[in-house]
């Protein structure tokens, strides 16, 4: 009468035991041991349903033009991959890997990265025979589905995302985001905050990274305030939308997203911001792109959860163990 509701697998156990020990060496607040189901499963890596996720990937990327004017803005690569990568792998890392890509300019370049992609790029393999047999070690997409939709060179985001509407199919609520934005926040907090408030969209709300300072003028021009943008408490839209199928109500032909269509929302408090103080960059110049392939290069890339998450979970040797406690929560 007194065990736990559910058979909690000895894995789980230890990896509680260890976040811990950490968290108390660190001097972090320590971790509680779990009181209730939910407290369990949101150590799995699918908590609940996996939903779709449409990315936006038809922009010209005009501010990236000084690194190439030939490779289309979702294409430019960090590290060995481009950023769009990163950013499927960063969803794949959560059990979300039904993507739409919304395409545009450059999309022959991106389905031809796809259609021929080579796994032993990222990926560590033994070669046999002289070169003639390569096995790999570990796998990056094989499990993903993606669904190339042509959304228009010159279409706003908004007409992208009505132009995939058929793909959500029935479900009741997907992700979408641009393929420019890196982040390491956890994608489930983000979820738990989206179904709880019940709205119809959400987003992420940032503190900017410009090295802009704000600045306030009186009528006659005397400036009587300036204060750095990053610390003046203003946010700013970072993507990582969370949309129920509504969404597409709001939407009139011809519209950008975040304009009239985000004035509807606003109008029935229909419309939440999640703030997040961790890490999120935008790729936006080509300095942004050397700050990120800098962190890259030195193993320091915060958005890359799915190494932690691939060591708190690992795939081959707890499979079972995870469906058992997946059948237990009734997911």
């Amino acid at each position: 009468m007194g065990g736990p509701p559910f058979p909690v697998p000895h894995w789980a156990i230890r990896q509680i035991l260890l976040h811990f020990l950490r968290d108390r060496h660190a001097g972090l607040p320590q971790m509680q041991a779990p009181a209730s189901r939910s407290s369990i499963l949101n150590l799995t890596r699918n908590p609940g349903r996996t939903m779709k996720v449409v990315l936006f990937c038809g922009g010209l990327g005009l501010r990236l033009r000084d690194y190439s004017d030939k490779i289309p803005k979702p294409m430019v690569p960090i590290g060995y991959r481009p950023i769009i990568w990163h950013i499927m792998k960063y969803y794949a890392s959560f059990g979300h890997k039904d993507f739409i890509l919304c395409l545009g300019y450059g999309a022959d370049a991106i389905k031809e990265y796809f259609v021929n992609y080579d796994e032993s790029v990222s990926n560590d393999f033994v070669l046999t025979d002289g070169g003639k047999s390569l096995t790999l070690l570990n796998e990056d997409i094989q499990d993903w589905r993606i669904t190339f939709v042509d959304t228009g060179i010159t279409s706003t985001i908004g007409q992208r995302l009505k132009k995939i509407e058929p793909h959500i199919g029935m479900d009741d609520v997907f992700m979408a985001n641009y393929t420019d934005g890196l982040t390491d926040l956890s994608l489930e907090d983000h979820l738990a905050h989206f179904s709880k408030h019940g709205r119809v969209a959400s987003f992420l709300c940032v503190t900017p990274r410009q090295s802009f300072h704000l600045v306030n003028l009186a009528q006659d021009g005397r400036v009587t305030h300036l204060e750095e943008l990053g610390r003046s408490g203003l946010r700013v839209n970072g993507g990582y939308f969370i949309f129920k199928r509504a969404i597409f109500d709001y939407i009139r032909d011809g519209e950008e997203l975040v304009q009239a269509p985000f004035q509807r929302l606003m109008q029935r408090n229909q419309l939440i911001g999640y703030e997040y103080n961790g890490f999120w960059a935008a790729m936006d110049t080509f300095k942004d792109k050397m700050l990120l392939d800098d962190l890259y290069a030195r193993d320091k890339a915060p958005w890359a959860v799915w190494k932690e998450r691939a060591n708190l979970f690992p795939d081959a040797s707890h499979a079972a163990e995870r469906e058992s406690l997946r059948k237990a929560g009734g997911f």
